[in-house]
């Protein structure tokens, strides 16, 4: 994609015109985003919850890196590439819990928990565990840079971005109320959903309320689009709130519990918004939610769905009520995401426009977007 085909996208929201179709439809672009917009930034892989006990271990597909995370007898998480250093062989292949050393399957070299490399059976010949030529120190498993905030793992397989506390400074400010410790609803409080669209056309639509009237009546019939604000924080986060977040109830008028601490804002206050590239984030009083988007290639996205508690014993009805609930609202959405990406085949198409009033989000987002990729093609060149 030429530089100045994105000028327009870079223009003033009144004028400006939306990302290119290729960008919803290109395999090309699709993987020039892989260095451009994830790989170089903090993406989101998974839920801390997932490796919460000594010994688990996770693998997971980053756009086709393979990865896995630990959680080392010493309580730390780290994040590793799912390679063993000898012949490449995978090492993790299902999450799982791992007591002693990881053992390659292949020809069993091991490795600790922080990733050295502590066994090389027959590697100077039979019955010869050793040899001068393979160093141990210099074989560890490559450590990729990890984050953990508000129960999100984020990693930078680059290496060299800021860090994450620097980048997102505006935002851990933002909502430094809800930097507590926090409870993953457990079973009941995941859900996957798969949509045939790109996933940038989830955080478009993520971004934004001006849909609600019309995608979401169920939740406009409290929450309307006049009770909804936008979040513009050029090159950095993008979203909505809302100032009449109402409380889900139990049968006999159970709430949940609150997060300690919390200012009158968020008494009927909640905000959205998405962590660039595919992490979004909802907090209100009594729960926060999170959207892993996993990137399947060009037209086919992953959410990945987590809910967290202010304490960990809450009610299970009121767990599964509150995931069924939001699992309703995000289906409602799949439809308009996957409407959006049929669109995007049609050659007469330029991106489509802004209403200045209500798509500030999004096109805060595009911007960022185009910015980047731009940004790539001239370090490329």
């Amino acid at each position: 994609m030429r530089i100045e085909d994105l000028s327009t996208v870079l223009q003033p929201v009144a004028v400006a015109n939306g990302l290119p179709n290729a960008f919803y439809t290109s395999d090309e672009i699709y993987a020039a985003e892989r260095d451009a917009l994830w790989f170089s930034s903090w993406a989101g892989i998974c839920a801390e919850a997932e490796v919460a006990e000594p010994g688990d271990a996770r693998p997971v597909d980053f756009l086709g890196v393979p990865l896995f995370l630990l959680r080392g007898k010493d309580g730390v998480l780290r994040v590793f590439q799912n390679i063993c250093r000898h012949r490449g062989m995978i090492l993790v292949t299902e999450p799982r819990r791992i007591e002693g050393a990881i053992r390659c399957p292949y020809h069993s070299w091991c490795y600790s928990h922080k990733g050295a490399l502590v066994a090389t059976p027959h590697v100077g010949g039979p019955g010869r565990n050793s040899h001068p030529d393979i160093k141990r120190d210099e074989l560890g498993l490559i450590e990729v840079r990890s984050h953990v905030w508000l129960g999100i793992v984020y990693i930078n397989l680059s290496g060299d971005a800021p860090e994450f506390t620097e980048l997102h400074r505006d935002l851990i400010a933002r909502w430094a109320e809800f930097d507590v410790p926090m409870y993953h609803g457990g079973a009941d409080s995941t859900f996957t959903l798969d949509c045939k669209t790109n996933w940038k056309l989830a955080v478009e639509n993520y971004s934004e309320s001006y849909h609600l009237p019309w995608v979401h009546p169920g939740l406009n019939s409290y929450s309307r689009l006049e009770d909804h604000y936008n979040i513009e924080i050029e090159g950095k986060f993008s979203g909505q709130g809302t100032e009449v977040y109402r409380q889900i109830k139990g049968d006999n008028g159970q709430v949940f519990p609150d997060f300690p601490n919390l200012s009158d804002k968020w008494d009927t206050g909640g905000e959205y918004i998405t962590v660039t590239p595919n992490v979004m984030l909802g907090v209100q009083r009594d729960h926060v939610f999170a959207i892993i988007l996993e990137a399947k290639g060009p037209r086919l996205t992953r959410e990945h769905v987590h809910i967290f508690y202010a304490t960990p014993d809450t009610s299970e009805a009121l767990r599964k009520k509150n995931a069924h609930l939001w699992e309703g609202v995000f289906i409602e959405d799949i439809g308009v995401v996957e409407g959006m990406q049929a669109a995007r085949g049609a050659p007469g198409f330029d991106g489509g426009r802004f209403s200045p009033a209500m798509d500030g989000p999004t096109h805060v987002f595009h911007r960022w977007v185009a910015s980047r990729m731009m940004s790539a093609q001239h370090a490329a060149e």
